[in-house]
């Protein structure tokens, strides 16, 4: 193992450098005067970029981002630089804020942030179509934008330059969008990569927009447009303001107007950007090892891709797992992508290792593969032997199937682990999850850390702006942020090829760990297979374990008997109200027994994992199971149902 570690430790080296490199590689800066102001002009990734620097800059350096029509009442940008905001531009012209230019633009961010010091927050200013940009990479990064000040803007493609409204449109726009985004007539009705959608992120992170709009605009009318927006963001809970501009000459149709007052919004763009803010960098709780460079080879050079999530509810659910699978499609937009969403609620990493064939390998064997369960591992009482035996389990499976996979690790925050942490102590699953991706070289990403620290630094609260170890909206995108951070610093030529796995850290880890089926109970005394199991009562279930067979005792003295090849056995039962106490024994040895009652059984027909022995002998076993009499006080019966056997050959 020395090898590999001296190998993944270079490895991250060469990751640390090299996007600064790639950002270095800037060519032709060219000095020019802008009403006063050093304009710097440059070539950017194949396109026109540069910035306009003040006479003194503020402390921080910040900045205004404008999208589009640059040149366009640039009143408030003069007023700004007087005040030592920088203003930039990169020409991501007619693409309609396609994610090609999305992409373009958040390089363009890591640039300026990472080479050129600017603030981390940024102020985007959107003119007409340029509302299309602002509102898709602000939605795509709420945490980088300080606020946004968007005029006469489009908010639907549909409306301009689709005329399908009342608006005017433009018909050979209309043209280029529809064929930029591979869409028909009929399909761009239910397109949803537009501002309207999509906004409860941004809103969450308070960014205060305002819109000044023509109310006679008759090429974008704010009905169709702007109001829209609004209406959306306020319901959401978004800061947003809107001045109609009423006097002066409407020009163009009411969509040219003068701005009156320019300083007042000069004002709001200073108001929400000053004083700077200096947000905790995402790269200390990142731990890249062995990296995603094989994914990403693969990704390219054959166009087809698998991605894996596994993990609980916070993978069940929807946000950062979409917005990952969003990036990585953006990313790599000429790669057929086959996402695999395999969170179940309230499971954590042993439910993960015996359902990983079934759940995710038979689906498709992935190249990238996002594990998580820290969460479900603390709460449903996993030791540090258990988890490393499943953890390990999954990843050996993972390599054994496809040695040139990467995975990534990922540890998520809880009130608990908050403690731990404000008590100067790592929690366990935390400890274990890193310690595994380090010795098998998978990514990691220490989520938990990184909130405790952004909340000790006031960045936000756990009450108000996270809310739960189920995300809000806004602890999704801390999340998704981090993550995305992951996938941008692994360079896309850096594949290691086949991965060598070395010794195992636990001889009984669940390498060959899978599902039997429960026609394989034999000596069935009053248990009786239900082939589509649910229950009697009103009581919640989760998805895939109702409407499925189901090996179903109710009565003191049912008894089974199940054969088994292998070294650990367990049972995936179905633990609601009515869970009673079992006894088991293994090849006639000292029975021993096992309340199945969990704390959450009144109120769920909780799904709940049982390992009965796991550091068997190889070879054939016999397991006896009997309900017994006692019960548990809070059970209101003495029910065992098993929906699977757990073995692990």
């Amino acid at each position: 193992m020395k090898d590999i570690k001296y190998f993944f430790g270079t490895l991250f080296l060469f990751f640390a450098v090299s996007p600064l490199t790639q950002l270095l590689a800037q060519t032709n800066e060219q000095t020019t005067v802008w009403k006063g102001f050093d304009k710097v002009e440059f070539s950017f990734q194949n396109t026109k970029a540069w910035y306009v620097k003040p006479k003194q800059a503020l402390p921080g350096n910040p900045w205004v981002w404008r999208a589009h029509f640059p040149t366009w009442h640039t009143e408030m940008d003069s007023i700004l630089l007087t005040r030592g905001f920088h203003v930039a531009y990169v020409n991501t012209n007619d693409l309609f804020a396609h994610p090609k230019a999305m992409q373009v633009w958040d390089a363009f961010y890591d640039y300026l942030v990472k080479e050129k010091q600017f603030a981390a927050k940024v102020a985007l200013e959107g003119v007409s179509r340029g509302g299309l940009y602002v509102y898709g990479w602000a939605k795509r990064n709420p945490d980088k934008v300080s606020c946004i000040y968007a005029e006469a803007p489009v908010c639907d493609p549909k409306s301009w330059p689709g005329g399908k409204g009342n608006g005017k449109g433009s018909p050979k726009d209309w043209t280029n969008w529809l064929e930029l985004n591979n869409l028909t007539e009929e399909s761009s009705k239910t397109f949803e990569d537009i501002p309207f959608n999509d906004l409860a992120g941004l809103a969450s992170f308070k960014v205060p927009i305002l819109h000044v709009v023509g109310l006679k605009d008759k090429i974008v009318p704010p009905a169709e447009n702007s109001d829209i927006l609004v209406q959306n963001y306020a319901k959401l809970g978004g800061p947003v303001s809107v001045y109609p501009m009423t006097r002066g000459e409407q020009a163009l149709e009411g969509h040219h107007f003068p701005i009156e007052h320019p300083e007042k919004f000069a004002d709001f763009i200073y108001e929400n950007s000053v004083p700077v803010s200096k947000p905790l960098l995402h790269t200390p709780y990142i731990e890249i090892n062995g990296g995603l460079g094989n994914a990403y080879e693969k990704f390219k050079t054959t166009k087809k891709g698998t991605v894996a999530f596994l993990g609980g509810s916070i993978t069940h659910n929807p946000g950062w797992r979409n917005k990952t699978a969003q990036y990585l499609q953006e990313h790599f937009p000429e790669t057929a992508f086959t996402f695999i969403t395999a969170g179940i609620p309230s499971l954590g990493s042993t439910p993960h290792a015996f359902r990983f064939q079934r759940d995710v390998l038979d689906k498709g064997i992935p190249d990238l593969l996002f594990v998580e369960s820290a969460v479900n591992d603390r709460g449903n009482g996993f030791g540090e032997t258990a988890q490393v035996k499943a953890l390990e389990g999954i990843i050996r499976q993972m390599y054994a199937k496809n040695a040139k996979a990467n995975i990534v690790l990922m540890a998520f925050a809880e009130p608990a682990k908050n403690t731990d942490y404000d008590n100067g102590k790592e929690p366990l699953e935390v400890a274990v999850h890193q310690r595994m991706a380090k010795y098998y070289g998978a990514a990691y990403i220490n989520l938990a850390k990184e909130v405790h620290d952004r909340i000790q630094a006031g960045e936000f609260s756990w009450k108000y702006d996270f809310k739960d170890l189920h995300p809000s909206p806004y602890g999704q995108e801390v999340y998704f942020q981090t993550i995305k951070e992951l996938l941008k610093l692994t360079p896309e030529n850096a594949a290691l090829g086949m991965i060598k796995l070395p010794p195992a850290i636990n001889k009984f880890s669940y390498e060959k760990a899978g599902y039997h089926p429960v026609s394989e109970a034999r000596k069935l005394h009053d248990f009786k297979i239900d082939p589509y199991w649910k229950p009697a009562d009103k009581v919640s279930t989760r998805p895939g374990f109702v409407d499925v067979p189901m090996l179903v005792g109710e009565n003191a003295n049912a008894s089974f008997e199940f054969e088994f090849k292998g070294r650990a056995v367990g049972i995936a039962i179905i633990s609601g109200p009515d869970a009673g106490k079992i006894s088991y024994a293994i090849d006639g040895k000292k029975a021993k027994s096992l309340d199945l009652i969990t704390p959450w059984s009144t109120q769920l027909h909780l799904p709940w994992y049982l390992m009965l022995s796991d550091e068997l002998s190889p070879g054939k076993h016999t397991l006896r199971l009997q309900i017994v009499q006692d019960k548990n006080e809070k059970s209101i019966g003495n029910a065992c149902r098993v929906v699977y056997f757990l073995v692990n050959e």
